[in-house]
């Protein structure tokens, strides 16, 4: 069984900042636990008989990766799709890039209360993650669906004020992402992202009334600082995590709620 250390903010900051744990060897990788880090806990091994020592860094903290990546504390992070990874750069400056793209967890919409959508009542109350990219994502699956309209259907930043149409007179609760599977008690509809879901222990394919199909742009993706791609380090990791015993994996462990992108 895969097991996981959660740690504090504190304990977090001390393992990141701690100059003397770190062999030159190491390689530091922070990741959302479901599936990112199960699926560097598969590699992990492989690295190792390399003579790379695969540090999973778990979190559950959007903001915190790409930080402590863009202040060399860590040497990669996988939790994260382009367009959340743009906005971030956009806000912060900073300097990150792809350098594989990975997997794809398709959104789902889940409820409590409804077994279709065609069920919902006009003044339903429908949660969506309150960080930005996300919560595009969220409202453009609710437009495809047809319970609202957007003024934009190309803009990946829209937010609920940007719905120019609601028949249903949708009310909208803007919660973080990792808290969305717990509002289905409280409301009727919830926007959830694959790697919450299963961590909740719901099926995407079984409990979801609707998920993205597989063109959705929001792939998951390895990221790095800019400039260390070539490192010899990053390119075993990024053979390893791209290479057919990893699409193996994904297919046989996560039964269709996790794709291969690559």
């Amino acid at each position: 069984m895969i097991k996981f250390i959660f740690i504090s903010i504190l304990s977090l900051f001390l393992l990141l900042t701690s100059s003397c744990s770190k062999s030159k060897n190491d390689l530091k990788v922070a990741a959302t636990p479901v599936p990112h880090a199960q699926m560097l806990e598969f590699v992990k091994p492989e690295l190792e008989a390399k003579g790379i020592n695969l540090i999973i860094i778990v979190t559950e903290d959007y903001n915190m990766p790409n930080r402590v990546l863009a202040n060399r504390e860590i040497d990669a992070n996988f939790f994260q799709h382009v367009p959340f990874m743009e906005e971030q750069i956009k806000q912060f400056s900073y300097a990150i890039e792809s350098i594989a793209k990975i997997e794809l967890e398709p959104m789902g919409i889940y409820s409590k209360k409804i077994k279709s959508l065609s069920e919902l009542k006009d003044n339903a109350t429908i949660a969506v993650p309150n960080d930005m990219t996300n919560e595009a994502r969220a409202l453009l699956l609710l437009q495809e669906q047809g319970i609202i309209k957007l003024d934009d259907s190309n803009n990946f930043s829209v937010t609920i004020l940007n719905v120019v149409d609601n028949p249903k007179n949708i009310k909208f609760i803007e919660v973080d992402a990792a808290m969305l599977p717990r509002s289905l008690e409280d409301v009727d509809v919830a926007v959830i992202n694959t790697n919450y879901a299963l961590e909740a222990k719901l099926n995407p394919i079984n409990d979801a009334l609707v998920i993205e199909n597989k063109n959705s742009q929001y792939v998951n993706i390895i990221a790095v600082r800019a400039g260390d791609e070539n490192r010899k380090e990053i390119q075993t990791l990024k053979e390893a995590m791209t290479s057919d015993k990893m699409k193996e994996f994904i297919l046989s462990k996560y039964n269709g709620a996790v794709l291969p992108a690559f």
